[in-house]
């Protein structure tokens, strides 16, 4: 089953984690593999750490994540990760990477369920070609697979057999509030 998190709004991520740990509950082996997001301070990656849940980021993160996961310093929404990752200089070399290991999971067949998280920045910016995560996605018919990310390429769609499109009706951050520990990140 090949299952899609897209769409404006937050919720791609969690929604991604929420089916890992109902897997996970299951007996089943999840892994999480991030595209072009690198920080130490969200909290998934504190949760799934809990849970021996593996995720593994493949981006720059923010130069303030050890400050940030602390508590000693609030994410002030600069965006400075996310240029970096977006740089192809940088990126493209992460999101092959990224790639290669997955690949090599699949191949060693240690997982039931495999996150690719942010996947859609990857292929909208070109840094990976749509036929190449085709091809990975119909590798292992066994293999249970959740996309994430905006904007994730409508090609994609008959592969796909569950699609989310996620968007915001209302959210606190419409009215100046920031993002808040533990909530959004």
């Amino acid at each position: 089953m090949i299952t899609v998190y897209t769409g404006q709004g937050k919720g791609k991520t969690t929604s991604a984690l929420g089916e890992a740990i109902l897997a996970y509950s299951q007996g089943k082996h999840v892994l999480m593999v991030q595209f072009l997001k690198g920080s130490t301070y969200s909290g998934e990656l504190i949760g799934l750490n809990r849970l021996a849940i593996p995720i593994i980021q493949f981006g720059v993160g923010c130069r303030w994540a050890g400050m940030i996961r602390t508590g000693l310093k609030h994410c002030t929404g600069c965006g400075e990760c996310f240029r970096q990752n977006r740089n192809p200089e940088i990126g493209l070399d992460l999101v092959q990477q990224a790639y290669d290991f997955v690949a090599g999971e699949v191949e060693a067949d240690t997982y039931q369920v495999i996150i690719l998280d942010e996947i859609s920045h990857a292929l909208n910016r070109s840094f990976l070609d749509l036929s190449q995560l085709k091809e990975l996605l119909l590798t292992n018919a066994s293999l249970d697979w959740i996309l994430t990310g905006r904007g994730m390429p409508g090609a994609l769609e008959s592969l796909v057999d569950n699609w989310y499109d996620l968007n915001s009706l209302k959210h606190p951050f419409s009215k100046g509030v920031s993002s808040r520990r533990g909530i959004e990140y």
